[in-house]
């Protein structure tokens, strides 16, 4: 490993810097490290992640070689997901971040909820008609009709 102060480029840790920090994937970690074992479980302590999302991050997870899946034999089929050895090992690493977090990040604003739009209706304007052109009609429309 490559002494932090020469500068040199590291890839090794290039690579697992960009494992664990890639969207989702450290909050997937987290969340399995305190006990969440089943696919229905991770999802839901981690707010906002998508059923597509979640399983991509799970598969990549397990190509590293950090969490195995297990599918029971019998009925009811259940999934659960282990963390290996080497996934294991990142516990005092998410838990360093986990604490770092906790004592330098402010909690972010929650984002505003967009509300749908209304159907038959344009953003702005008539339906089917865009603000700017409802604009022109009525400016060129003669007086009174």
């Amino acid at each position: 490993m490559t002494d932090i102060h020469d500068g040199a480029f590291c890839p090794v840790f290039h690579h697992a810097i960009e494992l664990i920090g890639k969207r989702w994937t450290g909050v997937i970690l987290h969340a399995i490290l305190a006990g969440c074992t089943r696919y229905a479980d991770i999802r839901d302590a981690v707010p906002g992640l998508s059923d597509t999302m979640l399983g991509e991050r799970l598969r990549e997870l397990e190509g590293e070689g950090l969490l195995t899946r297990h599918v029971s034999d019998r009925p009811p089929i259940r999934v659960d997901y282990r963390l290996t050895p080497k996934g294991e090992a990142l516990q005092d690493a998410i838990s360093a971040i986990s604490s770092w977090a906790d004592r330098w990040v402010e909690e972010p604003e929650p984002k505003p909820k967009l509300e749908p739009a209304k159907p038959g209706r344009a953003r702005g304007g008539v339906a089917g008609v865009s603000a700017r052109t409802a604009r022109q009609r009525t400016r060129s429309s003669p007086a009174g009709s």
